[in-house]
């Protein structure tokens, strides 16, 4: 069992909410992101989506899709990201999912990918583009390593493949709030809500987090009432950007730390709302 499906257990058993924040490997800089993942941890996050920056994402909005560009150029490879894993490992057990597609995988070599993620410290998986009519020999092999492979499922996902996606799956479903990419947006949308009730009758296997478009402390505590967890990533991206490039003189870790503290606080009380 890796640290993500130990993680997992232990939340569920403690009937807590899991708060899983995303953060491009190489932004702002190569040497902040290990620093941004303890904050993160500091602050309550109990899972790190570390993105693999990719210059022809199909999945990403504006805003991750900037970030990116900034890693790569940073001079972030996938050589880079086993480093920065290594680094947080020196530190922290935290469970660290890579998120990204599969182009860099391929071209890197995916048995090559699957080695060097595992002895570098890597939980967890999510290919965006990697459809799970191709993905099963990717996902054996990563199953065969104590790497979780993660789907995602969207609310135009239909019951027969939710249940597919469920079973092919280890760790968390992931389920996207809305059709389209990441990004910020003003509130949840109310088909959502329906969405995720219906993931609640049909996943049985693995917990669900959310993720797309959850970016303040009322979505939080909103959608959290209909699943098990919450992703967060173009909203702290976002922050990253304005404390560092923006306002260089704002303290760029309390400012991090702050933001995921009240995400924290706003998950435990939604918690406490839980939705049947």
């Amino acid at each position: 069992m890796n640290r993500l499906l130990q993680k997992m257990s232990e939340l569920i058993k403690n009937k807590r909410k899991a708060l899983a924040m995303f953060v491009t490997a190489g932004y702002p800089t190569i040497k902040l992101t290990p620093q941004i993942v303890f904050e993160l941890e500091k602050a309550g996050a109990d899972i790190i989506e570390l993105g693999i920056p990719f210059s022809d994402p199909i999945a990403d909005g504006p805003v991750i899709q900037i970030a990116s560009q900034v890693a790569l150029n940073n001079g972030v490879t996938i050589t880079k990201i086993w480093e920065i894993v290594r680094d947080i490992r020196l530190s922290s057990n935290i469970p660290i999912v890579l998120m990204g597609y599969y182009n860099p995988i391929y071209c890197y070599g995916v048995e090559k990918f699957l080695d060097a993620a595992a002895n570098a410290g890597v939980d967890g998986l999510v290919v965006a583009d990697l459809p799970l009519e191709e993905a099963d020999n990717f996902r054996r092999s990563a199953v065969a390593k104590n790497i979780s492979q993660i789907f995602l499922a969207a609310p135009t996902t239909s019951d027969k493949r939710l249940v597919e996606l469920d079973n092919a799956t280890s760790g968390f479903l992931y389920c996207v709030s809305t059709t389209g990419t990441t990004g910020i947006r003003n509130n949840v949308p109310a088909e959502a809500v329906e969405y995720l009730l219906r993931c609640k009758q049909l996943v049985k296997k693995n917990p669900i987090l959310v993720g797309f478009g959850i970016s303040s402390s009322a979505d939080v505590r909103n959608i959290s009432r209909y699943a098990d967890g919450v992703i967060v990533g173009s909203a702290l991206i976002d922050l990253i950007r304005k404390n560092y490039f923006e306002i260089p003189k704002n303290n760029l870790l309390q400012e991090v730390y702050n933001f995921v503290s009240e995400l924290r606080i706003s998950l435990n009380n939604g918690a406490n709302n839980e939705a049947g």
